[in-house]
């Protein structure tokens, strides 16, 4: 059997795993629009995504995961609840050098029902956890909401808590803000001089000063940026003790019974925390009633916040514990919000994950190179 021809295999192997538990197979384009994708992403999705243009089209992109296409198709008129899977090949641009290939086959397992939530996060994962016991391979656990509900809590304003929230899967780009906010990092220097420009003539006198009008934004849209960045530079620091919280927060690794107790204390010092929380008890029920043990279960507050940004809730993947510079082989997670944006307002909690074959069979055969 060829190489291609056993990782089909392996793919319909799997695959017919999650049609056993009650998945309806389905197909999605291999080409999606451009500005579906970047609306939900950001300009940041052209850095990881294949860009095509079709005269009729417009502006296409190569799918770079199933996840929004299924979701489009089940809130264009799917029943509910419903379980769907897919198997075929999703395209990824690469880092020079990196030697991950750039087009590979997912298989997937998508939960759509809003009877028990929680219930459905263990469902999905057990499924997980028993399709992939035989490799050995480490799971991790996380909870983008419980990250939302921390920012949700701090002493600032919603645009702050906005900014924050959006750079959730940038780390690098939050820690920036959040030292900004709590007055760690000084207003950039350029920054600083426009306030100062602003508080001796006002946003008026200033766009009048620069001159006719360039580029794509109106006068009134650039007044309108202007007053929020005065807002911003006159709003008092996010309290340190808050800030010091959350970072405890971000940093949490622990088995997960264990961090569900940390969780509850830091619950004194930021109470907006408890209804995720609480969240997070019930998912331990139900995990527990699936069959997983618990005590052997790691849970990592920064889990999940450099994969797709439409997760928003419970977070999972399934690491090798052996060859650490290998991908997830699995991963997935909960991402309610995305329905609602796809669904035109309409929302259904929705779960998921998707496992690379390849690298399943590469495992399994301990031929990990």
């Amino acid at each position: 059997m060829s190489d291609k021809s056993a990782l089909r295999a392996e793919a319909a192997r799997l695959q017919a795993i999650f049609t056993a538990a009650g998945a309806m197979p389905v197909e999605a384009d291999l080409l999606l629009p451009a500005e579906t994708l970047l609306d939900l992403y950001g300009e940041d999705i052209r850095a990881r995504a294949y860009v095509t243009h079709d005269p009729d089209r417009g502006e296409l992109m190569l799918r770079p995961d199933f996840t929004v296409p299924v979701v489009q198709m089940h809130m264009a008129g799917g029943a509910e609840p419903a379980r769907y899977c897919y198997m075929g090949e999703v395209f990824r641009t690469q880092p020079a050098g990196s030697g991950r290939p750039s087009e590979y086959l997912q298989v997937g397992y998508e939960v759509f029902d809003r009877t028990d939530p929680t219930r459905a996060d263990a469902e999905v994962f057990a499924l997980f956890h028993r399709a992939l016991a035989p490799l050995g391979l480490r799971a991790v656990t996380g909870d983008i909401g419980i990250v939302a509900a921390a920012i949700d809590s701090l002493t600032t304003t919603d645009a702050r808590k906005a900014a924050l929230r959006r750079h959730i899967w940038r780390p690098r780009r939050f820690r920036a803000l959040l030292d900004r906010f709590t007055g760690k990092q000084a207003m950039p220097p350029a920054r600083a001089a426009l306030m100062a420009a602003m508080a001796d003539h006002g946003s008026d006198a200033l766009i009048a000063q620069a001159g006719p009008e360039i580029g794509m934004r109106a006068m009134s849209e650039v007044a309108t940026r202007l007053d929020a960045l005065a807002i911003d530079a006159a709003t008092p620091p996010i309290p340190t003790a808050q800030a010091e919280v959350l970072g405890a927060i971000l940093s949490l690794k622990a088995m997960l019974p264990d961090a569900h107790e940390q969780l509850r204390d830091i619950c004194v010092d930021l109470p907006g925390l408890q209804s995720a929380v609480d969240r997070l008890a019930a998912r331990m029920e139900a995990l527990a009633a699936a069959g997983i043990d618990l005590r052997l279960l790691p849970f990592e507050a920064n889990y999940g916040r450099t994969t797709m940004e439409y997760y928003d809730g419970f977070v999972f993947g399934f690491l090798s514990a052996s060859h650490h510079d290998l991908p997830p082989v699995a991963s997935g997670g909960r991402y309610d919000a995305l329905t609602r944006v796809l669904g035109n307002g309409r929302a259904i909690p929705a779960v998921g994950g998707v496992i690379r074959p390849e690298l399943v069979l590469r495992l399994a055969a301990g031929g990990v190179s």
